[in-house]
């Protein structure tokens, strides 16, 4: 019993270490750091001509443009061919060499088509337009599945691909939704507008009812065209018709104010602005206050939101908690998911998470 619970401690502390994000950055040096793990390590010599950070790796073109890939607390050559556009999400890579499409997925690369005109990428599936074979096909979870034929004249054009969900009017003018591994015919006709997040539609359809689908159920959220609407991360927030402000979370509506506010989504996150001009964080199912106006220019990524407040500091909301990361004056500073890097002068380098400063 004792030696069980050892292992599901040893586990649970294996899977939090994995699930922190990564930082990035260049020194005074033109040196490549990374963060991962608490550590900070060299991984290149050379400023790169373009580096991208996602939340398990960090793809860039060196120096001399050869396309590298950090990952696992090591850096690989991505590929030998010249490198067009690379794009990186929570847990994936892809690039294209010419119009070859490839992916990186947890250490291993695959290649998706020769011949690729069209695609879109999301934290865990790549939607591409395969011209070799005719169809338009998605990777997901390792496994190739064919979504709808190709025809020649045309390229389907209203498509939005989230986190693991892919939301698109077909040929047909049918409003169609790929999720788990299968296609559904989610509206015989063409809807007015829709947006996508994780494991979350929303949609004005054909007879301009505002609906909801989310883990495979659809709700009717209003009976008419809501002012505004944005998807996030399983939820969305919403000003209807009758100018209530909303969010839809964890499979209910609820009522915010009767306020018409200014607000922003983005995965995990709903920052607004209230009645009386407080700025406000609504975060799984919870509000928070953070100022007594709103803040110009906001990062939102993830569970986190940050900004530069009237005093000069530059403040970290995240997992629901409040920070004040410092108010010394920054050269520089980003947001990675839920991780801040920040420059102080000249050559001070720091990384902020989860309230501990590296």
């Amino acid at each position: 019993m004792r030696l069980f619970f050892l292992v599901f401690i040893l586990i649970l502390i294996f899977n939090n270490t994995i699930a922190q994000p990564l930082a990035a950055y260049t020194d005074n040096q033109n040196q490549v750091m990374v963060w991962d793990r608490g550590m900070v390590r060299k991984i290149d010599f050379m400023q790169p001509t373009l580096m991208k950070t996602g939340r398990t790796a960090i793809p860039y073109l060196d120096n001399s443009r050869t396309f590298k890939i950090y990952y696992g607390g090591g850096v690989r050559t991505g590929s030998n061919d010249i490198v067009n556009s690379f794009f990186v999400t929570d847990n994936l890579v892809a690039y294209l060499c010419q119009k070859s499409l490839n992916v990186f997925d947890r250490g291993v690369t695959k290649n998706l088509t020769g011949v690729c005109d069209q695609y879109f990428i999301g934290d865990s599936l790549v939607l591409f337009l395969d011209s070799y074979k005719g169809s338009y096909r998605a990777y997901y979870n390792g496994q190739f599945y064919n979504i709808e034929t190709y025809f020649s004249d045309s390229v389907l054009s209203n498509i939005k691909v989230s986190d693991n969900i892919i939301a698109y009017d077909n040929f047909a003018n049918q409003f169609k939704l790929f999720y788990h591994g299968s296609v559904f015919l989610q509206e015989d006709y063409q809807v007015i507008s829709f947006d996508a997040g994780r494991n979350t539609v929303a949609y004005v359809d054909n007879d301009r009812k505002f609906k909801i689908f989310h883990n495979g159920k659809t709700i009717l959220a209003d009976e008419m065209t809501p002012v505004s609407y944005k998807v996030g991360d399983d939820l969305v927030a919403f000003i209807s018709s009758d100018r209530y402000f909303k969010i839809f979370y964890d499979d209910s509506i609820r009522t915010i104010g009767t306020f018409h506010p200014s607000y922003q989504v983005a995965d995990n996150i709903v920052a607004f602005k209230d009645a009386a001009g407080m700025f406000k964080i609504f975060y799984k199912g919870e509000t928070t206050e953070m100022e007594n106006y709103m803040p110009a220019n906001l990062t939102i990524q993830y569970n986190s939101v940050a900004y530069i407040n009237s005093a000069n500091t530059l403040r970290l909301f995240t997992e629901g908690e409040a920070y004040d990361v410092t108010n010394a004056d920054i050269a520089s500073w980003q947001l990675n998911y839920d991780v801040i890097s920040y420059q102080i002068g000249q050559g001070i380098f720091k990384i902020f998470y989860k309230g501990t400063e590296y």
